[in-house]
């Protein structure tokens, strides 16, 4: 890439981030789209502006983000979303810290170095001027790599202190968020799964109760006993679905009232394919009609499912969030396949249908997501090293010949060096997502936040593997396609000596995420465009307005990993190309100021887990700090230093470190500790039957029966004599 290409790319990219924030400062202070750029607020029935949209500085965002406190976060957004920051901050002081020496100390040595041929560039093109700034403009075997060989150190032993410090404090949010004495559902049930079957005179809820009940005399309370809803939810969801349509069609024909008309409009539908096509009726009729058809097919099949559709799961209520706690920690029965407890997930992170997997087919499908995964990584690498290698200038010159014309015109030239391989593969990557969700959800995994974790992991590797090392071999891929072939155990000498060849690509890449990425989070275009289209010509009802402008959460199943792969790719060349630091730097510092008026102003939680994606970014931060610290290892066997063996103990003694943070750490987050729940609930006696209650899924749930009267097959004989106000 040429200078004026890289000059192009981060100018452009800087102007679109100015106007962008811009865009934002204007529209936010339209009343009428408060409910996009201030949902979190107004859900929580605070003022948007805190002062008057017309008297609010058009700045006021930065001051209110950076004034604000870590127990703000946690109040408006969460406990999750408080780690988040902490994972933030401490990736954002890594990298300052780290170019604190790295700037001043490396900059110097590799500029003033009488290297008369480069050996190794930081760019496969005329971008010498970055040549010189780079570890590539060292001399084979000169004594100046020692520079670089303690920058090596300096940036491990950074990670090592800021890592261990972060680790702390998060430990001490989430102690302080289980002690926190409001009252949390979830503490007082545990989730059983692998019930053996049932004995020759009883039921599935008879064996629950009487199994923990011998186990927990004082302190059972019920159990309910999952079921197959598959039937029962389609009913309900078509229930519902006319009860929407009813009250969007009372809305049309009310306002279709007027003086001239004061009868109105009755609105009218078809009912055939998508509405499209079969015969014409009156929408309030028919929908009362559906409505009246559907109640009464909803209650049976309610009876049905909770007598005949029991599965061998349940959820199991105790009056103590101690004895819970035990419980979940406690092995029930020699067996590891049956009698599984863990502890129960919040009630609206429960995915019903995976439930009721027993341990064997968890097993399996958990093997094959792996092997999908793994054969979706392997062959995501082949389409992303092509992009990679065809969107090089040299390789489009090469490899299209025809364009060889529209390639030598300056301007065109530019932009394409500029944009298209990022684009290209920012596009790529964002159809990803949902797939790996998916799978991870297969695996059988009971709660949304931990299925959200696992995509997260998914990801991760899938960015590392197939962005970072595919593009990295991947810009050289026909040059070296030979060379691996011949030597496969060569990898590590190959990706450390094409790294250098990637600084260029790398640097743009960041540039456009934190510029053009941070500028749209903050502006909220597309979600401003989509409310006010879905207002306009599709909403009519207050339900069907909320819906459209409802904000979603962090997305910490997408955001962590892309935020990681750039915390890697600054990593990696912080020492080979110290120039980049100040990249990394400012994309973390912005987007911790961007994030920071997000969370406090528009992204609502979907779930609760108090910090337990921490040991999880806690680990992909250390598996970043092995790959920069090995492929620094094989750059130095490159450049020929007769002391790269020094390098041999920093990977030996991350690892090290992540197994001590592993067993010093980690059980907490796994498992609560029993001393943080002895305090008392603000509730000396909590409602165990609203507790119960807060469980049931929506389609077994009504409010006409009473609750001992619909789950007559569901409840056990001691919540029958026992209750509590």
């Amino acid at each position: 890439m040429e200078f004026s290409s890289f000059l192009t790319s981060l100018g452009t990219s800087f102007v679109i981030f100015v106007v962008l924030m811009l865009l934002f400062t204007w529209l936010s202070r339209k009343p009428g789209n408060a409910v996009v750029y201030y949902p979190n607020r107004i859900l929580k029935g605070l003022d948007p502006w805190e002062g008057g949209s017309k008297t609010r500085n058009p700045f006021a965002w930065i001051r209110e983000a950076l004034s604000s406190t870590e127990d703000d976060v946690i109040a408006m957004s969460g406990v999750d979303t408080a780690v988040y920051f902490v994972y933030m901050t401490t990736v954002l002081g890594i990298l300052v810290i780290s170019g604190i020496l790295l700037l001043p100390t490396l900059l110097p040595v590799a500029i003033t170095d009488n290297n008369v041929k480069l050996l190794n560039t930081t760019s496969n093109s005329t971008f010498s001027e970055l040549d010189k700034l780079s570890m590539g403009h060292v001399k084979e075997k000169s004594p100046r790599l020692w520079a670089f060989l303690v920058a090596v150190y300096w940036v491990s032993l950074v990670t090592y202190y800021l890592l261990w410090k972060a680790y702390k404090h998060v430990s001490d949010l989430r102690a302080a968020a289980l002690m926190s004495p409001n009252l949390k559902p979830e503490q007082f049930a545990v989730l059983v799964r692998d019930i053996p079957p049932t004995p020759d005179g009883q039921t599935r809820k008879e064996q629950v109760d009487s199994y923990f009940q011998s186990i927990y005399q004082d302190s059972y309370y019920r159990s309910m006993v999952v079921t197959n809803n598959k039937e029962v939810n389609k009913i309900w969801e078509e229930l519902e679905g006319y009860r929407k349509k009813l009250t969007r069609a009372e809305v049309l024909y009310a306002k279709s009232k007027t003086v001239e008309n004061p009868e109105g409009t009755r609105p009218t539908n078809r009912i055939g394919f998508l509405g499209l096509i079969g015969k014409k009726v009156d929408t309030i009729e028919h929908c009362n009609e559906k409505i009246n058809e559907l109640v009464p097919k909803l209650e049976a099949e309610q009876k049905v499912t909770l007598k005949e559709k029991q599965m061998s799961s349940a959820l199991v209520f105790f009056t103590s969030r101690v004895t819970a706690a035990c419980a979940a920690q406690s092995l029930h029965a020699r067996m590891c396949d049956t009698w599984t407890v863990m502890d129960a997930p919040e009630p609206r992170q429960l995915i019903w249908h995976n439930l009721s997997l027993n341990f064997y087919d968890r097993q399996v499908q958990e093997y094959v997501v792996y092997a999908i995964v793994a054969l979706t990584i392997l062959f995501y690498m082949i389409p992303i090293g092509l992009i990679s290698a065809f969107t090089t200038l040299g390789n489009l010159r090469r490899l299209a010949p025809f364009l060889k014309a529209v390639l030598d015109i300056k301007a065109i030239r530019t932009l394409l060096e500029a944009y298209l391989p990022q684009i290209v593969l920012i596009v790529f990557l964002a159809l990803l997502p949902k797939l790996l969700l998916f799978l991870s959800k297969m695996e059988g995994i009971p709660s949304e936040s931990r299925a959200v974790r696992a995509t997260s992991s998914k990801y991760f590797y899938f960015t590392i593997l197939n962005v970072f090392i595919g593009v990295t071999l991947g810009g050289t891929l026909f040059g070296t396609f030979k060379d691996i072939e011949k030597h496969p155990n060569s990898i590590v000498t190959l990706l450390a000596s094409s790294l250098p060849d990637n600084a260029t690509f790398f640097l743009t890449f960041v540039a456009l995420r934190f510029f053009v990425g941070y500028g749209l989070e903050l502006s909220r275009l597309v979600p401003l465009i989509i409310y006010h289209l879905k207002r306009k010509h599709l909403c009519k009802t207050e339900a069907e307005i909320k819906e459209a402008w409802a904000p979603g959460d962090l997305g910490y199943a997408t955001r962590s990993p892309g935020d990681m792969l750039i915390f890697t790719i600054v990593l990696c060349y912080s020492v080979i190309a110290p120039l980049i630091i100040p990249f990394g730097v400012v994309y973390f510092g912005l987007g911790w100021l961007v994030l920071r008026n997000q969370a406090l102003k528009v992204y609502v939680p979907s779930y609760e887990s108090y910090g337990r994606m921490w040991p999880h970014l806690h680990a992909r931060i250390l598996g970043s700090l092995l790959l920069y610290q090995v492929t620094m290892f094989g750059y130095f066997g490159i450049k020929k230093f007769y002391y790269a063996p020094f390098l041999i103990p920093p990977p030996i003694i991350t690892i090290i470190f992540g197994f001590v943070c592993f067993k010093k750490f980690y059980p907490f987050f796994h498992r609560p500790a029993l001393e943080l729940l002895c305090s008392e609930p603000k509730e000396t006696h909590p409602n165990m039957d609203q507790i119960f209650r807060s469980f049931i899924p929506p389609c077994l749930s009504t409010s006409e029966k009473s609750e001992d009267e619909q789950f007559e097959d569901a409840l056990s004989q001691v919540s029958r004599s026992t209750s509590f106000v």
